[in-house]
């Protein structure tokens, strides 16, 4: 019995880094995890290969412990790896289940050739060719796994990166390419279907004399708190985006331009709340909103429905600022051009 001491002190091993890697892939996948689980699978199957070893001997329990100890970890697992996050399919995350399916079915393949006695005797003390073709193809499975959560870790990696690319760094809000790209597909979809969606660029007002003032990390704060302020204001499914400086858009899928001017006053009237409820060296925040509408004259050129949305920006801020002005966009008045005519409509 001394011979298989090492075998149940291995064996316990190989089912705990089974359970280990397990509760790997939950965190991976941003699940709770705890050590009931592992502790379950482990202290049973410890406790289960003692008794079958120094207890009662028997080969075939002790293999039938080992596998299902093995095995139902990574059962257990794909699940998540089988799933995709945010619609995206992780290739490194399929190789790993697939892997698993194999690895399963070997161990149910072994339990199943030892309960029927198919190809000799399979057990890790006494060695026969099958078993030792067994060793090698669960070696190069256990090393294809490790390549897929290696793949699993450069594509997360990978989407970060590109997220990170697409925000703004102060703000935790899109950046400008990020904005464009929105633009771009919603204008493709209003194309299509014909359906408005309206733009709204805005500008602090005053923000060069903030910085000048009271120095740039007030005026990165003052930045900071807006786009607080403004996401409180937004619906599900809207975009807020800073462009640069003291810019920021913000698009609204399928609205019209009465829906924009809605969207504009919210972000007025908490502005203004704000600014009345500052004291002493709190600096007051006002903006100006320019507000605009895909229309079949923009097309699919994004910079359009930009510049009619900043021609009712600078509307609005020279009729006083703190306010808003929206941008009708009217019938062009010749094929030749290029963007269509805009008529302008104040709001304070």
């Amino acid at each position: 019995m001394d011979s298989l001491v090492p075998l149940l002190a291995g064996g316990t091993v190989m089912i705990l880094a089974a359970c280990l890697a397990a509760m790997g892939i939950k965190r991976f996948y941003d699940r709770p995890v705890t050590w009931r689980g592992t502790a379950l699978i482990t202290g049973l199957s410890f406790g289960g290969l003692t008794f079958f070893i120094f207890v009662y001997d028997s080969v075939s329990m002790r293999i039938l412990i080992y596998s299902v100890g093995q095995a139902l970890p990574l059962a257990l697992t794909l699940k998540l790896l089988l799933s995709s996050q945010d619609g995206r399919k992780n290739p490194g995350a399929r190789l790993a289940a697939t892997v698993a399916i194999l690895i399963i079915g070997i161990y149910a393949a072994r339990v199943l050739g030892n309960v029927l006695h198919i190809g000799g005797q399979f057990s890790f003390v006494q060695y026969n060719p099958i078993q030792s073709a067994l060793i090698l193809v669960l070696m190069f499975l256990s090393m294809a796994w490790n390549f897929g959560f290696l793949l699993m870790a450069m594509d997360r990696l990978r989407n970060e990166v590109a997220d990170l690319a697409l925000l703004d760094d102060l703000t935790g809000v899109g950046n400008r390419r990020h904005l464009l790209a929105r633009l771009t597909e919603e204008c493709a979809r209003s194309e299509r279907s014909g359906a408005p969606f309206a733009l709204l660029v805005i500008d602090l007002d005053g923000f060069k004399a903030i910085n000048d003032t009271h120095g740039h990390a007030a005026g990165d704060a003052c930045l900071q708190h807006f786009t607080l302020m403004a996401q409180t204001r937004l619906r599900p499914g809207d975009m807020l985006a800073r462009t640069g400086g003291d810019e920021f858009c913000i698009v609204l899928p399928s609205s019209t331009l009465r829906e924009g001017a809605m969207i504009a006053r919210r972000v007025l009237e908490v502005c203004r709340a704000d600014a009345a409820q500052c004291t002493g060296k709190d600096i007051p925040i006002s903006v100006s909103i320019g507000v605009a509408q895909w229309a079949r004259e923009i097309g699919g050129y994004p910079d359009r429905l930009i510049a009619a949305a900043d021609q009712a920006l600078y509307e609005a801020k020279n009729d006083g600022r703190n306010r808003y002005a929206a941008c009708d966009p009217a019938p062009p008045l010749a094929p030749a051009l290029q963007a269509p005519d805009m008529a302008l409509r104040k709001r304070a």
